[in-house]
């Protein structure tokens, strides 16, 4: 077995633009055949000075670990274990995605960046999301991993994302990436965007898959209806992105009306425009206004931030492994707000009244359709 650090490998259906990524050694690249674009996921176990020494890290689909639930209990449910028959990985519950070193939030400086990584790592957030679309984001992965592989090696998850389902060769897709784990060459398999009709027809196939990568908020909780009911019933975890919104999830959007220009903060980013038009077809701005009045009475009730608050009414989410919150790599740093995440409790008044506002909203399954329906209905 070849224990050089993990070479990413592409596989591309010729005629469905389903997106994965695979992680595997030097040696199995010169066995696989096929083709793909990629994201991943990937984890790693190191001996980090933290109490939860995992260090996890995303690319499209690929995500390694060896922690076990018993470990979970220890760090006091900082992580969490996705499975699926004899597949099993643990992550962190609280993923630091990498979207923003795309360049549309401004440049990133690599050395601040992985040493901004190493310092995330070192405070027990060590799940990372990356893409390669994502800008440097994988040279940064591997920047950093070069730096932490003396401890230990990477856990990699396989993240298979679906964005045509007219031709059904994504099944094909991962029947071969199925055989490829089966090899040992890859650990686990994952989803990305796959609405829950095609989730089971996957299971149905018999392909495991531990999870489901969607996005999921207060104002989207589309999640919440179909496909927690299969993950119910199957024990596939979601993992969530778009949780904070981009950042409108916060104080700084809090008694403001974004509709007249120059009269409050400015939708900058490309993440906030993409959720400025949740919000509107949600229930648009004034109904946004009182979820945020909501959420920030219970972030003061408990000394804690807007966001804080929403990320953890997700991961309470009986069916939500981890929800993931976007990094400025070298720019800005949050970890104390995002540790705040995993030791926040919140009790039964607070999340009633979190729902009710939520639920006045429209229901976005019916307006957008399932998960992962916002992109392949643009």
């Amino acid at each position: 077995m070849v224990s050089a650090s993990p070479v990413r490998y592409p596989l591309r259906s010729s005629s469905t633009s389903l997106a994965m990524a695979v992680y595997m050694s030097a040696a199995t690249v010169a066995t696989a055949t096929a083709t793909a674009t990629t994201r991943s996921l990937s984890l790693i176990q190191c001996g980090a000075s933290s109490s939860a020494s995992l260090l996890s890290i995303r690319k499209s689909s690929a995500i390694r670990c060896v922690s076990t639930a018993a470990e979970g209990e220890k760090t006091g449910g900082r992580v969490a274990t996705v499975k699926n028959g004899g597949d099993e990985l643990v992550i962190c519950r609280v993923l630091n995605g990498m979207w923003q070193t795309s360049g549309g939030w401004g440049p990133i400086d690599r050395d601040d960046a992985v040493e901004a990584m190493l310092r995330y790592a070192d405070a027990g957030l060590s799940t990372f999301d990356m893409s390669n679309h994502y800008g440097p984001a994988e040279d940064l992965y591997g920047m950093f991993i070069n730096g932490v592989r003396r401890e230990r090696p990477p856990e990699l998850l396989e993240e298979v994302r679906g964005w045509d389902y007219s031709n059904p060769e994504y099944l094909d897709a991962l029947k071969h990436l199925t055989d490829l784990k089966e090899e040992g060459k890859i650990k686990t398999i994952a989803l990305t965007n796959f609405d829950t009709e095609r989730l089971h027809t996957i299971l149905e196939n018999g392909i495991l898959v531990v999870s489901n990568q969607v996005q999921h908020s207060v104002v989207d909780m589309r999640p919440q209806q179909r496909m927690a009911e299969l993950c119910q019933l199957t024990g596939v975890k979601l993992i969530t992105y778009g949780t904070v919104m981009g950042g409108l999830l916060s104080e700084k959007f809090l008694d403001t009306n974004v509709s007249i220009p120059f009269a409050g903060p400015p939708l900058n980013t490309p993440s906030l425009q993409k959720y400025k038009r949740m919000v509107d077809a949600w229930g648009g701005w004034s109904l946004f206004q009182t979820l945020l009045r909501t959420l920030k009475k219970v972030a003061s009730k408990h000394g804690v931030s807007i966001s804080t608050v929403a990320v953890r009414y997700i991961l309470n989410q009986p069916s939500v492994a981890g929800s993931m919150i976007g990094v400025r790599l070298g720019l800005s740093e949050h970890i104390h707000a995002t540790n705040a995440i995993l030791s926040l409790v919140l009790d039964e008044e607070d999340m009633n009244s979190v729902s009710e506002v939520s639920s006045n909203g429209r229901d976005l399954l019916k307006v957008i359709g399932d998960c992962g329906d916002e992109y392949r209905r643009i």
